[in-house]
């Protein structure tokens, strides 16, 4: 017998008071039945307790109300008469401007399910409809969601596939390409006059195209019926998150391609890398899934030991493809990689954590950031990304044929139906089979270990050098800067170990003056800490005196530079000047140059 099905009606209650109604009526509830709203979204790894936002829980049943009791914060337990059909109501307030959450005002609206769809408990097998109320003139709606129940509607096969199609409304520029069959669907809301559609939606197809040959060759089948980009251009951008069919994107307004401008600037190239990372997350992570979050439960923390693998591993692959497409040249993507390199050497958190405890601990660390968390805490995304550059490059070295990176990733999709979400087991028998070797040491030393990576000799067979460039005092010192309007220069972190550590610097403190020159702005601070007008610099191994304001009062403290080893400068990857044949070959197999 088939389950009957929950609707849910969304409607747009209040543009100005950014306020979501929502109507959810469910055919056979319990006698108890709970409904249930997530704390977190499948993607992001930390709670993020959606249910601040909803207001005006209703329950009716027959006309009449039903009780209901909180059970924590984001659970209410109903009181009804079972069987008997029930509706529920409520408001979700809609200020989240990030792809997480939701959002509503004149211009447009955005929503992630997980923030506004309470969960019937017990029901989350049954056939999910959508629709949506009324929206203003001139509105258009983008999902990757199936409509097969007509026009406004949308139809889901659980609650776990109704909250993995994001929304997003408003007055929309869309185009679309198809790729192998499969349409290609973008949405961008708040693109200014001169944004260039018609480069964006061909720059995509050619990456597309360059994903569906790294996973399926030349001819095979992609494993979706269509694919929607949702972008939100604003004047920050915000990051992005993958869903089974689809990506929502927060990005800066700069970024977009302009009409007319035929380079490709660097925040387009950031745009493109962002949605070549969302891209193959339909691979790695929808499909390709880490054992513990195919089902995850979404009222509590998930806590993953694989998150350097579904995150590292799309973070080395987003602008190698990016690369491959040619859409990226090949100096600017070794800049990006001396930056994930320079990155995680400006981490004292890289030897305290390892990778498999930055993914456990990303729920209450990598997520809730603070002025420690460079000195607690390793950015899985980095520091994984630079671990599969290293396995990739002793893959290639090992004379194997087909022993490469690319390949692993490949034996790890065709396994997958038969093995279900994969776990660290599945990922070491995949290197082993393809590299003909244990792996183990490896991923002891660098996924379970707290050691520095071997970045220097690890990249050598790949034709590539590793150079250290000289670093400004700041850098030397241990200490991140920020400027203000009204806080004017600050420090943002005290990087352990450094000399600004020891001189008993803290976050927060107002940087004044050094050797009684004054600071006025952050350009100045960089230049070895005193004003460019400054006619003759100290030695940086030499002491000097900082002025600062910490809570309301001004102290001076004497900084000594020599007092800590110094913090070293931007790291920066090269091709090798004279690689032999054997180095060339397989820097060619995996850069193309």
């Amino acid at each position: 017998m088939p389950r009957p099905m929950l609707r849910y009606r969304v409607a747009l209650e209040d543009l100005h008071a950014h306020r979501w109604r929502v109507q959810l009526s469910l055919p056979r509830p319990q006698a108890q039945q709970v409904l249930a709203l997530p704390a977190w979204a499948p993607g992001s790894y930390t709670l993020r307790h959606f249910a601040r936002g909803l207001l005006q829980l209703q329950v009716l049943q027959r006309g009449r109300p039903c009780a209901v009791q909180p059970l924590d914060t984001h659970r209410w337990q109903v009181a009804c008469e079972p069987g008997v059909p029930l509706q529920a109501h409520w408001q979700v307030l809609a200020r989240d401007t990030s792809v997480r959450g939701a959002w509503l005002d004149a211009e447009h609206g955005f929503f992630n399910a997980s923030s506004l769809l309470l969960r019937a408990q017990g029901h989350e097998a049954a056939p999910h409809q959508l629709v949506l109320g009324p929206l203003p003139r001139g509105w258009q709606v983008a999902t990757s969601m199936a409509r097969p129940a007509g026009r406004g509607a949308w139809q889901a096969q659980g609650y776990h596939e109704l909250i993995d199609h994001p929304f997003l409304l408003g007055r929309l520029w869309q185009g679309e390409f198809v790729l192998r069959g499969v349409p290609h669907r973008v949405a961008v809301h708040g693109a200014w006059p001169g944004f260039d559609g018609a480069r964006l939606l061909q720059d995509l197809a050619r990456l597309c195209a360059t994903h569906a040959a790294f996973w399926h060759g030349p001819r095979g089948a992609l494993p979706f019926a269509q694919y929607q980009f949702l972008l939100r251009a604003g004047e920050l951008g915000g990051g992005g998150l993958e869903h089974r069919d689809s990506c929502a994107l927060q990005v800066a307004r700069s970024e977009l391609p302009r009409q007319g401008v035929d380079e490709q600037h660097e925040g387009y190239a950031e745009l493109l890398s962002l949605c070549s990372h969302e891209y193959f997350h339909a691979w790695n992570v929808k499909r390709l899934q880490p054992a513990g979050l195919a089902e995850p439960d979404l009222q509590r923390e998930n806590p993953s030991p694989l998150l350097w693998f579904f995150e590292g591993i799309t973070s080395y692959f987003d602008e190698l493809l990016l690369c491959r497409a040619g859409l990226l040249p090949v100096p600017r993507y070794l800049r990006q990689l001396g930056r994930l390199a320079t990155q995680l050497a400006a981490t004292p958190g890289r030897l305290q954590q390892s990778l498999v405890e930055a993914g456990r601990d990303a729920w209450i660390k990598y997520y809730q950031r603070d002025e420690n968390t460079p000195n607690l805490t390793v950015s899985y995304y980095a520091k994984g990304a630079l671990v599969a550059l290293l396995l990739d490059a002793t893959l290639r070295a090992s004379g194997r044929r087909g022993a490469t990176l690319d390949a692993v990733l490949r034996r790890l999709w065709q396994q997958r139906q038969a093995s279900g979400p994969i776990d660290e087991h599945h990922i070491a028998a995949a290197l082993q089979a393809v590299g003909g070797r244990s792996y183990a040491p490896e991923l002891a030393a660098w996924v379970q270990g707290r050691a520095e990576l071997p970045l220097a000799e690890g990249l050598a067979p790949l034709g590539l050098a590793l150079r250290q460039d000289s670093a400004g005092l700041a850098t030397r010192l241990g200490l991140v800067l920020r400027e203000s309007a009204l806080g004017g220069v600050q420090v943002r972190h005290v990087l352990d170990g450094g000399a600004a550590q020891a001189a008993g610097l803290a976050a927060g403190d107002e940087l004044l003056a050094v050797d009684g020159w004054r600071i006025r702005r952050l350009d100045e601070a960089q230049a070895w800490l005193i004003p460019q007008a400054a006619s003759r610099p100290p030695s940086p191994q030499a002491g000097f005196s900082l002025l600062l304001a910490r809570g309301q009062r001004v102290l001076t403290l004497a900084v000594r530079p020599a007092a800590a080893p110094a913090l070293g400068g931007p790291l920066q990857l090269a091709l090798a000047a004279k690689p032999g044949p054997a180095v060339l070959r397989r820097r060619r197999a995996w850069l193309g140059v």
